[in-house]
């Protein structure tokens, strides 16, 4: 921890792990926008196309079980560094294949490949920052994560309508090569990675957490979070394109857009933390969301929608920081593994969330989707007031 005992102040750092953090992500929202294109150039179903995503996404949770524990050994650093090395590697190979089954396989290796980041980034801040930064660069961090749900479609939708969808993984792979470049020279390491991981202590760390009856409550918040945030934006889409609505790719593209103001939020959600306490920022971030969600129901004014979703995504980017900070007050010593599975359990509802909406829109209108996507938030606000702080943990 020596290395890092000046980190805090070097906001530097906090600004290259964002933009590594948005880089990684935005590999999880590209093919939103591509399902179409997809669907079309394999001649198949866009519910078949949409695999593209979910593959992506349930290697990338599973992923998360695994690296966390690999972190531990060879270093948050150098599991990032090399989780980009990798990308950057597997990308190109998306925009050179000529089947689907082939290009879902190599989707769901990218997301193993991605699945190295976010539990190394989050693990290394909570151990190399103080308290009193923490949950600022968790904030940051976060955005970054949030932003790439909406750039990550607006770049792969300016890419595939101008030059075509294969050009969208060949620049990921150069953007991902500059960025482990960027992390490697200029990242200091948070800790010297452990040779031998105990597998006494990961047990003991799992028995703690099972045994911290607040943290079921965490994850069953966490499940909700992108689940709703993916599949809002999969069902927002749907719906602009039909009537009344009828819009163009360009003019959903700019609506998406739109909810980058919503994660503005996100940074100051360690001000709110401080004077509110983190449960109440919680608690707040969640009815704006549920709010947003049920206002998106009922309306049928483009204008509404777009403040609404961008109300939504408010709630969320205050939520995201807030609920990890309190995952790593109330685990004590078992921080890492907490942090581990919360990343897991959180791209499990990113899996969820296009099929979720796919679903709804199949058998309602936008009211079931939308009020349906507000009531599993509402679980989660539900089972937000169980979760209880331990003066000695907090």
């Amino acid at each position: 921890m020596n290395r890092t005992s000046g980190l805090h102040h070097d906001y530097r750092v906090t600004a290259i792990l964002t933009w590594c953090g948005l880089a990684v992500v935005c590999a999880l929202y590209v093919t939103i926008p591509l399902v179409p294109v997809i669907a079309t150039t394999f001649s198949v179903p866009p519910s078949h196309a949409l695999w593209i995503s979910s593959a992506f996404s349930l290697a990338y949770a599973i992923g998360f079980l695994f690296n966390g524990v690999l972190s531990h050994k060879f270093g948050t650093k150098q599991m990032m560094f090399y989780g980009l090395i990798a990308l950057s590697v597997v990308s190109p190979l998306l925009g050179l294949v000529q089947n689907l089954t082939l290009l879902t396989a190599l989707r769901a290796i990218q997301g193993l490949a991605a699945s190295t980041f976010a539990p190394a980034v989050l693990t290394y801040i909570v151990k190399a920052y103080p308290v009193q930064k923490r949950v600022t660069a968790i904030g940051f961090v976060s955005m970054g994560f949030l932003l790439a749900g909406i750039i990550g479609q607006l770049f792969s939708g300016i890419i595939e309508v101008n030059v075509g969808w294969q050009y969208v993984f060949f620049t990921l792979s150069v953007i991902y090569l500059l960025s482990a470049i960027l992390l490697g020279i200029l990242i200091p390491k948070s800790e010297l990675p452990q040779k031998d991981v105990d597998k006494g202590t990961l047990r003991q760390q799992l028995k703690i957490i099972r045994s911290i009856s607040s943290l079921r409550y965490c994850y069953i918040v966490t499940v909700t979070l992108l689940l709703s945030f993916v599949g809002m934006y999969v069902a927002l889409g749907n719906y602009l394109i039909i009537p009344p609505f009828e819009l163009s790719d360009d003019h959903i593209l700019m609506i998406r857009a739109a909810g980058i103001v919503g994660m503005l939020a996100s940074p100051f959600t360690g001000l709110f933390v401080k004077k509110f306490g983190a449960i109440h920022v919680l608690h707040g971030g969640l009815l704006l969301a549920i709010a947003g969600l049920t206002l998106l129901s009922i309306s049928t004014s483009l204008p509404v929608l777009i403040g609404m979703s961008v109300i939504y995504v408010t709630g969320i980017s205050v939520v995201v920081p807030s609920l990890i900070s309190l995952i790593g007050s109330i685990s004590g010593i078992a921080r890492g593994l907490a942090v581990t599975l919360y990343t897991f359990v959180l791209f499990i509802g990113a899996t969820l969330g296009p099929i979720v909406a796919i679903n709804l829109i199949k058998i309602g209108n936008s009211t079931v989707t939308f009020g349906t996507l507000a009531s599993i938030v509402a679980v989660g606000l539900l089972a937000s007031f169980f979760i209880k702080i331990e003066s000695d943990s907090a």
